[in-house]
């Protein structure tokens, strides 16, 4: 039991010792009050921030100090030749450290800040994704229409999603809607609003499926799982997911099919996502790839493009130029980052970050909390603690074969907040040494007053 559930045990027997000594009936009568010995409490110590405050007048590194520290990291041999890497002040919009900066780079899971950025300008962050059902064309028959919610749960609650809906919602809605005692024996799929490949140009065979990417389809179950909670990824997500709602209706022999839905059918159920800006959120905490590219298939469509590869990427690009983003040297492939023929440059990735970080991307804040807390959560949770206080960095991991990369904010140890990205897209070293390097470049400007 955690010492917060103590104190609140030991309150709570006091308060109900003190009503039983009391005697407090609702008879009328009364009894002699008893005193109560004053309670011993544990002394708890003092809390360890996680995030990191900032001070208003907090010195800016200088430049020359900063790159003084820096370059050598930067050069590390588990990085390889290809690094590049930008530094930014948040406060005063000064570049302090520019390495190729706007040179385009590979920059594996980096690139989902592209999306969330994109998401979080082109959709109201309260936004919810849709799933229905609809009446099927025969009796017995139910169409499952998806709309690019991933996320939707075979339990209650997700295991993967918190505050994700469940086919289990779905399935009392349907149950409910129909005629009493009508028995389900077809299931059609509706995944046609998304379009073209299921997968991306610059996917490796290997891809999809496996423990990081499955198809990407508009109908799924558990950001497209072979089971609630587990790490492999389906090779048929419609179907897992026409077959999750068969067993929620108590139907598990029916026929389930990929198909569409009648027009103007029947709405038998609906169930929403947890709004947009929670599910970008939790793309960038865990480097979701098939949560970021059903966020850019949505940049698509509220874009008037094809929910497909193609149409998320030109969504997400001229959204970014909305929001007043340079993408000059950008081209995109996907919306996560996956496709080895993703390019940005680190100017970009730094670009974005800085944009949520001071404000200047209207309604982009949700990218800032959704980064991974060093040592904290996320794909942080076991990497950065060692060299830097507590809550000072927070930032996007990227890994690709021979591809390291990290993008995202720290505070200085005079309080001053920087944004930094860095790109290694030329790793001859082992993941292990790439992440070291990438680590101590985060942990030594986090530890840099550099004046």
């Amino acid at each position: 039991m955690g010492v917060i559930g103590l104190v609140l045990l030991l309150v709570g027997g006091i308060v109900g010792v003190g009503i039983l000594l009391t005697g407090g009936g609702d008879d009328g009568g009364s009894s002699e009050a008893v005193a109560v010995p004053e309670a011993e409490l544990p002394q708890l110590g003092d809390a360890t921030p996680v995030l990191a405050s900032l001070s208003n007048d907090a010195p800016a590194p200088d430049p020359a100090v900063l790159s003084a520290q820096l370059t050598p990291l930067l050069t590390a041999a588990g990085l390889g030749s290809g690094v590049s890497a930008e530094v930014v002040d948040v406060a005063s919009g000064d570049v302090l450290l520019d390495l190729d900066a706007a040179d385009p780079a590979t920059p594996a899971s980096t690139a989902k800040l592209l999306t969330a950025v994109a998401a979080l300008t082109t959709l109201d962050p309260t936004d919810t994704i849709e799933t229905t059902v609809v009446a099927g064309t025969t009796p017995g028959e139910v169409v499952l229409v998806g709309r690019g919610d991933l996320t939707l749960s075979r339990t209650a609650p997700s295991e993967s999603y918190p505050g994700a809906p469940t086919v289990a919602d779905l399935a009392t809605q349907v149950t409910a809607a129909l005629p009493a005692g009508t028995p389900v024996s077809r299931i059609v799929v509706d995944s046609s609003l998304f379009t073209g490949p299921l997968t991306a140009s610059g996917w490796g065979p290997a891809d999809a499926p496996s423990s990081y990417a499955a198809p990407v389809t508009a109908t799924a179950v558990d950001g497209a799982r072979v089971s609630p909670g587990s790490t492999a990824r389906s090779g048929q997500p419609g179907l897992d997911a026409g077959a999750a709602l068969a067993d929620a209706l108590g139907a598990p022999g029916a026929t389930v099919v990929l198909g569409q839905a009648p027009p103007d059918a029947e709405v038998l159920a609906t169930v929403h996502s947890a709004p947009v800006a929670r599910l970008v959120e939790q793309t960038l905490s865990m480097s979701d790839n098939m949560l970021a590219e059903a966020l850019a298939r949505q940049v698509a469509l509220a874009r008037d493009l094809p929910a497909s590869f193609d149409g998320a990427a030109q969504a997400v690009t001229g959204a970014l130029t909305d929001a007043g983003i340079d993408v000059t040297g950008v081209s995109l492939s996907d919306g996560s980052g996956l496709s080895k023929e993703d390019q940005v440059p680190a100017s970009v990735l730094a670009a974005v970050v800085k944009g949520a970080a001071d404000g200047s991307i209207d309604g982009a804040s949700a990218l800032l909390s959704g980064l991974p807390v060093a040592g904290y959560d996320g794909t942080l949770f076991d990497r950065g603690d060692a060299g830097a206080a507590p809550g000072t960095v927070r930032a996007k991991t990227g890994t690709l074969l021979a591809v390291h990369a990290l993008a995202g904010t720290v505070v200085t140890t005079d309080g001053r907040l920087l944004v930094f990205a860095v790109v290694a897209d030329a790793s001859t070293g082992s993941e292990l040494a790439a992440e070291s390097a990438l680590d101590d470049v985060a942990a030594a400007l986090a530890g840099c007053g550099c004046r």
